[in-house]
């Protein structure tokens, strides 16, 4: 008899913890496909994107057409930020939320009631949505969503206002995007070697400023021909470059500015050296144009990359 009860013993012991496990884990994935609907409403999108996978599918072909989508949550966060902050008011009412965890994946379905608020008007949508979602080093991360339509209420034309007051005044998550595109355009430009995009990033007035330049290199550059005739040499004296392999954006409460740290490694056409740089990069960017770029760089790995022991006549490049 005691044989049978601290067998009994030992096999709660060891299927416990599994089936807590496992509770857990639901508990994990009912909150994010709740925290979407609760961020989304709250217009939390730095935070929601970090509920995705790197690549998710959506679909909403159920209520709009189309054909389902792959996105990064940037792309998904930049859709959403340009409507739902256009609305007075949206709700989404999730319920009846089911998970299935199967290893490191998951399903999971919820109903949904969306309500959504502009100018007096209401249009109301219910339906259902399914998920897929993996675990991620203890995180679930959601890596499809499908939403299926069911009956709705009043107007669609709030999705056309929603979107032009969206537009009209955008939220600090576009604006933030919209800063990071700009400075992934500039770099991009440099290892196109594209000086017309590279020219279309600049303000005007744009300032670049470089205190760690080594003599006889400017310290500061004013206004965008300055800066065009300052770049003028780089496609002659470049060849195959790469500023965007390591490229980190720190975000800041002032969305049109960034803080970048990446490297740079560059063929050195009249050296036959190759250019590895680390740089740290602020900028400022205003109505899509970049104003301000302070850089720092090492002076010395530039004067030996280029030879400016022997040689200064390789235009003003970093």
């Amino acid at each position: 008899m005691k044989t049978l009860i601290y067998g009994g013993l030992a096999m709660l012991m060891i299927l416990s913890p599994v089936k807590a496990s496992a509770s857990s884990d639901v508990a994990k994935i009912e909150t994010v496909i709740q925290s979407v609907a609760t961020l989304a409403d709250g217009h939390e999108f730095e935070a929601l994107e970090k509920l995705f996978a790197p690549e998710v599918k959506v679909d909403y072909t159920s209520a709009f057409g189309g054909e389902a989508e792959l996105k990064s949550p940037q792309s998904l966060m930049s859709a959403w930020a340009g409507l739902l902050p256009g609305f007075d008011a949206t709700h989404h009412n999730l319920s009846n939320i089911k998970a299935e965890v199967k290893g490191r994946n998951a399903s999971a379905t919820a109903d949904v009631v969306a309500d959504h608020y502009i100018a007096g008007k209401q249009w109301q949508i219910n339906g259902s949505y399914q998920y897929q979602l993996i675990n991620d080093d203890g995180h679930w991360l959601i890596t499809e969503m499908v939403f299926l339509a069911g009956k709705e209420t009043g107007s669609r034309d709030v999705l056309r206002l929603a979107t032009e007051a969206a537009k009209a005044d955008p939220v600090s998550y576009i604006k933030r995007q919209q800063t990071k595109q700009v400075v992934r355009d500039f770099l991009t430009a440099l290892e196109e070697k594209n000086m017309q995009k590279f020219a279309r990033v600049w303000a005007d007035d744009a300032v670049q400023d470089m205190p760690y330049s080594p003599e006889g290199f400017p310290k500061r550059v004013e206004g965008k021909a300055n800066l065009i005739k300052h770049y003028g040499a780089w496609p002659k004296i470049s060849g195959k470059a790469n500023f965007t392999k390591a490229l980190i954006m720190h975000s800041m409460q002032d969305p049109e500015l960034v803080y970048v740290e990446y490297k740079g490694e560059v063929d050195v056409i009249p050296t036959g050296r190759v250019y590895k740089q680390t740089y740290g990069g602020l900028f400022h960017v205003e109505n899509g144009k970049i104003k301000l770029f302070r850089e720092y760089y090492d002076p010395a790995v530039f004067a030996y990359a280029f030879d400016l022991a022997n040689n200064n006549n390789f235009g003003t490049q970093k």
